[in-house]
Order: structure tokens, then sequence, then C-alpha cells
């Protein structure tokens, strides 16, 4: 006999080696019998932006395949996804799909994967990346190693697409903490399950990204990716121009990373035709400049 069992969080990441570049994406399901199953995937050619929203659209659709009632918590460390579904998306809708600048939202076909997907059921909630929070740690493990042509080994892991009652399934041979009989209350402080570390072994993959990945895309593809990294561009550069403070969640997004891997770089830094510089701090947020290379050159010059 099957035995139901409730799911009652998700932990998603996505990572991407050059972004963009070759990619990955990690969910971490855990369940209310303190049972955890992994997933995860690749993609040759993708941003790291892109990798968070699909690992979060594995997510709903594990959910909704599950026919799951109860509520549950999905955790996310990017602003981008958290934000984009739960706030932006209603107006890029009303609007045809552009932002409030008139222009054309990134990203618009996972945006529409993930707005049908989404139910009342999943609570949107934002956890700092690399804070020691074991799911959010675990989800990036995965994602990263998927990025870089590697697999991580999976707990119970399944084909999302030939296993859809995957919380039902009474093959699934699950992991149990013996020393606890119901789960603990999870905050953004408190880890779930604890899963050592040295199950999280990496194995090199037979399907390694190719380094003419790029070559390989259709030219309307690589088009559309040159199209949106010149409207980037655009974008910072009419930041530097008009001298705008932009936080680091913005910065994030501007640069399609992690919100960390900004803080992370230190005050002074380059990105691309820019000197990235902290400038101060507001509240909780960190505001930064953006001065074009070759205007910083002529200052130092003169």
């Amino acid at each position: 006999m099957s035995i139901t069992r409730q799911i009652k969080s998700f932990y998603t990441d996505g990572a991407c080696s050059g972004n963009p570049g070759p990619g990955g994406w990690g969910t971490i399901i855990y369940f209310t019998d303190d049972s955890v199953a992994e997933i995860g995937g690749a993609e040759a050619q993708t941003t790291n932006n892109r990798m968070e929203m699909q690992a979060a659209i594995a997510a709903l659709k594990v959910l909704k395949t599950s026919g799951q009632a109860e509520p549950v918590t999905l955790y996310t460390d990017s602003e981008y996804v958290k934000n984009g579904i739960t706030k932006w998306i209603k107006g890029w809708k009303k609007k045809g799909w552009r932002t409030s600048q008139g222009k054309a939202v990134l990203n618009q076909d996972l945006w529409e994967t993930l707005d049908v997907l989404n139910s009342p059921l999943v609570e949107w909630r934002y956890v700092r990346g690399h804070s020691g929070n074991q799911g959010n740690e675990r989800s990036d493990q995965v994602a990263r190693a998927f990025a870089t042509g590697k697999s991580p080994v999976l707990k119970n892991s399944f084909d999302l697409n030939s296993s859809p009652a995957i919380v039902k399934s009474k093959n699934l041979s699950v992991t149990r903490r013996a020393d606890s009989a119901v789960a603990p209350e999870l905050t953004d402080n408190h880890i779930e399950p604890n899963v050592p570390t040295s199950d999280f072994a990496m194995i090199d993959s037979p399907i390694s990204s190719p380094t003419n990945a790029i070559d390989e895309l259709p030219r309307e593809v690589r088009v559309a990716q040159l199209r949106n990294l010149v409207e980037t561009l655009r974008t910072a550069d009419e930041i530097a121009t008009q001298g705008y403070l932009i936080s680091s969640s913005e910065l994030a997004d501007l640069m399609d990373v992690n919100a960390s891997a900004v803080t992370s770089r230190g005050d002074h830094w380059p990105w691309r035709n820019w000197i990235v510089s902290r400038v101060r701090r507001e509240g909780n947020q960190i505001l930064w400049q953006l001065e074009r290379v070759d205007q910083v050159n002529t200052t130092d010059a003169d």
C-alpha cells in the first residue's frame, strides 16, 4: 500500500558558470515525516536567473503532481525570483509583459510557466545565501555541481517528468531521523533534517557541457541572448551616466547573479565596462555606484 507523504518545504537554487554559460539548478524537498528528496539538472547555455527560476519551477511541478492540499514554504535566495512571482508579475502582465520603463520582461517564458504553476498553497520566502542554512547550502551545492559539468549524488532522486506521484510512491526510499517523531519548526536560522556532508560527494558527469556549446545553439537564440545583453549594458550605462546609486539586490539583478556574489567582492571592483564602488549603507541596504572605465582612467590621468 502506498504511503502519502506531505511536503513541508522546498529549497531551490540556481548557478551559472560564466553567466551566460553552462548552468545548473537544485531543488531539495523536505517532507513532514523528516524524509528528504533531491532533484536537479543542467543546461548548456543559460543564465543564473534562469536557473534560479528553473529550480522553483521544478518545486512547483512536484507540488502540483502530488495533489497535496496542505500549504508549503518555498525558500529561495533569489530576490529576483521571490519579488518577481509575488510582486512584479501582476504589473508585467497588465502591461503586456513590459516593465514600468516599457522594456520587454526578461525570461518571459519562465515567468509564464511559474505563473501557471504557482499556487495559493505556496508561501514564498527569501533566505540569505551562504548563511549556513543547510537547505540553501545543499541546493546551491547541487546547482553548482551541475553547472560545472558534474553531478551530485542525490538523495532519493527521481525523474520529474516520469514520476508524477513522487510523494505517493511506495518504492521511494527515504532517510529519517530516528531521534525525532515530529519535524521541528523551520525558520531561516534553523536547519531541517540534518544530512551529513559526506553524502554529497561529486562525480564526473558523462554529459559535460562542451566548450563550443554557444556555437551549437540556434542562431535566433544567440541573437536573443545578445539583445538581452545589449539591453543590460545600456541600462548599466544609463545608471553610470546619471550617477544613480543602486542597492546590492538591484545590482545583482542587473548582473544576473546572486546578491551574495555582489557583496562578497569587496568595495571596489571591475565589471565589464564599469568600476563598481560601494558608496554607503542605508538601513539594511548597501548602495553602489557604477563608473565607466574610460572615464575613470581619464580622471586618473588628469
